[in-house]
């Protein structure tokens, strides 16, 4: 049984309720809900009490140290089954980290942790780590995003790193680490014997100067899969660095996300290289970075080798034109792997989008959800894509915010979703102005196909 309540204001009626709910429940969620010390009190009583609670997530939600004192009164109880807890926005300070100390040192059952976001700082987090160097410690996921950590947490971490070899999933995004830091991580990860799988490190200070180490994880890790750099100056000669890692044929990554990394169109020759060929690659994220339409036609090229095993593509807000789209277009045409493609905030144009459904509609294009927002489309272009969302019947997602289609070219978009080989299921239209007539045939249009949703 799963109890799944997000952003509702609950009522001392109301959460009596949900408390005889909760007490058969193999996993609660109760995101956004305004509870504070006083609701873990609660809770804790439930997690001592209902041993196939697996799951309990209170992510924020005013909890404060005192809540979570609570709640590791019953997490530390023998009859404590918990698995996966998230705290993540709860207010929490380093108050809070030697009670979950306890919990890590002493409960075997618990492998996730999420507790980003709160100000647990890095003395709090040292005290993390001690929990976790206890042999009773079998944490596989740790989420530390925004936790005001400094470069003084590596030795602690690195520490943690080598007696935990469970460890799978450790995300330390937007902490202030810069390169010294994450060089240290980096050569601690390498010589850890944890089967990391995933790593995420974006806003962290990383420049050029870090990517040799982070190079040297993706050859040494084979496990791992997931690797975010995002939000971090490493440039065209710091991809060239992580290449060489991501090159190596003991490298699986699967998962590469580099947005608003200072990439140019340089980079497109290694990257393209890298799409040809990694044929455990199914995700790259190259957002707000200026590739430009000559580095989108080297990616297009990279596309069309038959190695190529990409299904999903993001390259919003890289300065493409309409230019570019011919190679767009030919590349949906060839490649049957390719799922999800974001060209958002592009100059594309009406000329773009429609060189891009004739590559959308030939039967090799298997794209199941394509992002135009902010793209410069006009009601001109509405036609074709009506026809493409009627004929694919593969296209699930469509958006197509931001773009000035005004009543005519919604009323075409309607169109399509009206007729019964059209499976659009989600349609994005945020930012459009439309009259209240075509507001009331949208409306309609919701309500004669109710799986269709209409986002605005």
């Amino acid at each position: 049984m799963e109890l799944d309540i997000q952003c509702e204001e609950l009522s001392p009626s109301r959460w009596a309720e949900l408390l005889t709910t909760m007490k058969s429940c193999k996993t609660i969620r109760l995101d956004d809900c305004n509870l504070s010390s006083s609701n873990c009190e609660d809770l804790s009583s439930i997690i001592n009490t209902n041993p196939s609670l697996t799951e309990l997530k209170l992510n924020n939600n005013e909890l404060g140290d005192a809540g979570v004192e609570y709640l590791c009164k019953g997490l530390l109880t023998p009859s404590c089954s918990l698995q996966k807890l998230w705290l993540q926005n709860c207010n929490l300070t380093s108050a809070s980290c030697e009670t979950l100390r306890s919990v890590l040192s002493a409960q075997p059952t618990l492998t996730e942790l999420h507790v980003g976001d709160n100000k647990l700082g890095t003395a709090g987090v040292k005290v993390l780590c001690q929990g976790m160097m206890n042999p009773s410690c079998k944490l596989q996921k740790l989420q530390l995003e925004y936790c005001e950590l400094t470069a003084d947490i590596v030795e602690a971490l690195n520490a943690a790193l080598q007696s935990k070899p469970t460890l799978k999933e450790l995300s330390l995004s937007n902490n202030t680490l810069g390169d010294t830091a994450v060089k240290q991580l980096c050569r601690g990860l390498v010589e850890a014997s944890c089967n990391l799988e995933l790593l995420h490190l974006e806003n962290c200070g990383i420049t050029s100067d870090s990517c040799v180490e982070i190079s040297a994880v993706l050859r040494n890790k084979s496990s791992l899969m997931d690797l975010s750099v995002g939000d971090n100056k490493i440039g065209d000669s710091g991809l060239a660095l992580l290449c060489q890692g991501l090159m190596h044929p003991s490298c699986k990554i699967q998962k590469l996300w580099l947005w608003d990394c200072d990439l140019t169109s340089a980079s497109c020759k290694d990257l393209s290289r890298l799409i040809s060929t990694k044929e455990t690659l199914t995700e790259i994220s190259l957002i707000d970075n200026n590739l430009r339409d000559s580095g989108m036609e080297m990616l297009c090229q990279a596309l069309k080798d038959p190695k190529s095993k990409l299904q999903e593509l993001w390259v919003r807000e890289c300065g493409l034109t309409t230019a570019c789209c011919k190679a767009v277009s030919s590349a949906l045409s060839t490649n049957k792997h390719l799922k999800v493609l974001h060209m958002g905030e592009n100059k594309l144009g009406d000329a773009g989008v429609e060189l891009l459904c004739e590559g959308l509609m030939h039967p090799n294009c298997n794209i199941q959800s394509l992002w135009l927002g902010n793209c410069d489309l006009t009601a001109a272009c509405c036609a074709t894509l009506a026809t493409a969302m009627a004929t694919k019947q593969c296209l699930t997602e469509l958006d197509l915010s931001y773009n000035p289609l005004e009543d005519e070219g919604v009323r075409k978009i309607c169109e399509a979703l009206r007729k019964p080989s059209c499976n659009v299921q989600q349609l994005i239209l945020y930012d459009i102005l439309w009259s209240s007539e075509v507001d009331d045939e949208l409306r309609a249009l919701e309500e004669s196909k109710p799986e269709v949703k209409i986002i605005s």
